[in-house]
C-alpha cells in the first residue's frame, strides 16, 4: 500500500479496502486485454449456471435442430454421417465375455447370450417397430439434434402391454423424445428442476414424464407419472458440469448452419432470374420514345442463332449481364463447411463430399475423425447400450419359456462382462492396411482379434466360418493349404486331368 492508502486507512479502513479491490481489478483488465470491452471487443460473457443457460436457451434450440433436420441438407448430412460412424448398420456390436473360476471364455455359453439378445434386438421397444440397430441410430439422432433422449426400462407384466419379443423375455425400451420430460416443470419446495427430481447432492431420483407428446395434446395441461431413475436412461449431449438436460450439438453452429441455407437459396433464385433473362431494346435520347407506337408493344421471337434485323432507327439491342452464379460461392460454402464440421465432431469430406486429396491427408483425416468417433461411441454406450444389455441379461435369468442355464464353473463376476464396438476407421488401401496390422500382430503389438473388429466384424464368427472353410477347401483341394501348425506346407496345386492323345498343345 502507499503512503497515501496507509493514512486512508488510519482513518477509514473500509475506504482504503475499497481502494485496493477497485486497483487489483484495475490491474487484472490491464492484464488481460479479453477482460476489457471496448470498441472492437464486445466481451461477451456467460455468467449463469449450467441449468439456467439451458433453460432460458435449450428448447429453442430443440426446435431449431429439428427445423434444420427437417429442411436443410447439409444439417441431414451431418446427422446422417456421425449415424453411419457411431453406430452403423448393424448397431453397437455387443461380445459376451463371460468366464469360468480360471479366468478362461465360456465360449459355448458366450455365443447362446449372443443368441439370444440377437432374438431380442429384433423388437427390443414397446411398439415392436424398430429393430435394436434402428433404435440405437434414432437414439443417437435425437440426442445429437435435441441435446437429449429418454429410454424407459419397462420389466415383467405391465398393464395393455404385450411385450413385443416372441422369446419369452418380458423387457422392453420404451424410447422418449425430450418433449416428454418438460423443461418449464419447476418446483423448488420439491427439489423439482426442469422435470427432474434432484436429492441434494444433484442424483436425479425422480423423471416427471408426459402422458403425452405436448404437441398431440388438445387442451395440453401437465399431467405427468413419476419414473425412478432406476428405471430411466437419460443419454444427454453436456457442455459443462452441473448440467441436468442436455444441449443439441448445433449449438454452437446453428445460426451459420441457417445462413448458409438462406444463402445459397439466395443464389439459386438469383440464378434462376439470370438464366430467364435475355435482352432489351434501348433508344438513343427520351424524345425518341414514342408511346403510340405502333411497334411500341411488339413481341420479338427469339430462336438459336437469329438474326434480328427489325431495329427502329436510334434503338440498339442492349444484353443484361448477371454474375450469376457466383464463382466464389463454392468456395466460400466450403470453408463455412470446414467450421461446421469443426463444431459437429464431424470431418469436413465426409460432410461435403469432397474426397480431394493425397492417401496421407484423407488417412490424417480418418484418424482424426476416428477419435471422435470413438468418443461418442463411448458416451453412447455408456449412456445407452450397456444398461440395456445388463439390465436384459437380468431379465433374461427370468425368462420361463426358454429358461437361461448358467454354467456351473461360471465366476458369477464376469456374467455382465462384455465388448462393445461401433463401426472402425474405415481402409483407404488396404494392402497397406492389411501389412500394417500383419507387422503388428507378428510384433506382438496387436491381436487376430482386434484386426477382425478393425474391419467391424466378430472374431469368434470369423474364426468359426474360417475354420468351415479351410476345412472344406482341404477335403476338395481347392486353395493354397498352409497349415497353422508349422507353416510349412506348399500351395497344393489341383490335380490336372490327363491330356487326350488328340490334344494339340505342345
Amino acid at each position: 500500500m502507499s503512503i497515501l492508502d496507509n493514512a486512508i486507512a488510519q482513518i477509514s479502513p473500509a475506504w482504503a479496502l475499497k481502494r485496493a479491490a477497485a486497483r487489483m481489478q484495475y490491474d487484472a483488465l490491464r492484464a488481460y486485454e479479453a477482460a476489457n470491452p471496448s470498441r472492437t471487443h464486445k466481451a461477451k460473457r456467460e455468467g449463469r449456471s449450467a441449468n439456467n443457460a439451458v433453460f432460458a436457451a435449450g428448447k429453442s434450440l430443440r426446435e431449431q435442430a429439428r427445423w434444420l433436420d427437417e429442411n436443410h441438407d447439409l444439417s441431414i448430412g451431418i446427422l446422417d454421417r456421425l449415424e453411419e460412424r457411431v453406430i452403423g448398420a448393424n448397431g453397437i456390436v455387443i461380445e459376451p465375455q463371460p468366464r469360468n473360476k480360471a479366468g478362461e471364455l465360456l465360449a459355448d455359453f458366450a455365443d447362446e447370450l449372443q443368441r439370444r439378445f440377437a432374438a431380442w434386438s429384433l423388437k427390443p421397444e414397446v411398439t415392436g417397430q424398430f429393430t435394436r440397430p434402428e433404435l440405437e441410430r434414432l437414439g443417437l439422432r435425437s440426442a445429437l439434434r435435441d441435446g437429449e433422449v429418454f429410454g424407459q426400462l419397462v420389466r415383467g407384466k405391465v398393464s395393455k402391454l404385450v411385450h413385443p419379443n416372441p422369446q419369452g423375455t418380458m423387457f422392453s425400451i420404451e424410447a422418449l423424445e425430450s418433449d416428454f420430460v418438460p423443461y418449464e416443470l419447476n418446483e423448488p419446495t420439491k427439489r423439482i428442476r426442469q422435470g427432474l427430481q434432484l436429492n441434494s447432492w444433484g442424483q436425479v431420483t425422480n423423471y416427471h414424464v408426459l402422458l403425452d407428446h405436448p404437441a398431440d395434446s388438445v387442451g395440453f395441461r401437465y399431467v405427468t407419472k413419476e419414473v425412478p431413475a432406476a428405471n430411466m436412461l437419460h443419454l444427454k449431449f453436456a457442455r459443462r458440469l452441473h448440467q441436468s438436460r442436455g444441449v443439441s450439438l448445433f449449438h454452437g453452429i446453428i445460426t451459420r448452419l441457417g445462413d448458409i441455407k438462406d444463402y445459397e437459396e439466395s443464389e439459386r433464385v438469383a440464378a434462376r432470374i439470370s438464366a430467364a433473362l435475355a435482352f432489351y431494346i434501348k433508344r438513343g435520347t427520351p424524345d425518341m420514345y414514342t408511346p403510340n407506337d405502333s411497334d411500341s408493344s411488339r413481341e420479338i421471337p427469339i430462336a438459336p442463332g437469329m438474326t434480328f434485323d427489325d431495329l427502329a432507327p436510334g434503338e440498339d439491342v442492349g444484353m443484361i449481364e448477371s454474375n450469376r452464379p457466383n464463382t466464389h460461392l463454392a468456395e466460400f460454402r466450403n470453408g463455412q463447411l470446414k467450421a461446421c464440421a469443426a463444431g459437429t465432431k464431424s470431418s469436413y469430406s465426409s460432410i461435403s463430399r469432397d474426397y480431394k486429396g493425397s492417401y496421407s491427408s484423407q488417412r490424417q483425416e480418418l484418424v482424426e475423425q476416428d477419435e471422435s468417433n470413438r468418443i461418442l461411441q463411448q458416451w453412447f454406450v455408456a449412456g445407452w447400450s450397456r444398461p440395456i444389455y445388463r439390465e436384459w441379461l437380468r431379465m433374461e435369468q427370468l425368462n420361463k419359456i426358454d429358461p437361461l442355464i448358467l454354467p456351473p464353473d461360471l465366476d458369477p463376476r464376469t456374467l455382465f462382462d462384455a465388448v462393445y464396438f461401433g463401426p472402425t476407421m474405415p481402409w483407404i488401401d488396404p494392402k497397406k492396411e492389411a501389412e500394417a496390422w500383419a507387422t503388428m500382430i507378428s510384433g506382438n503389438a496387436a491381436t487376430e482379434a482386434e484386426w477382425v473388429r478393425a474391419r467391424g466384424r466378430n472374431p469368434t464368427e470369423t474364426k468359426r466360418q474360417r475354420q468351415r472353410e479351410v476345412a472344406y477347401n482341404r477335403e476338395n483341394q481347392m486353395v493354397t493349404d498352409n497349415d497353422p501348425g508349422d507353416g510349412s506346407e506348399k500351395i497344393k496345386q489341383p490335380v490336372q486331368p490327363p491330356r487326350p492323345d488328340n490334344s494339340d498343345d505342345e
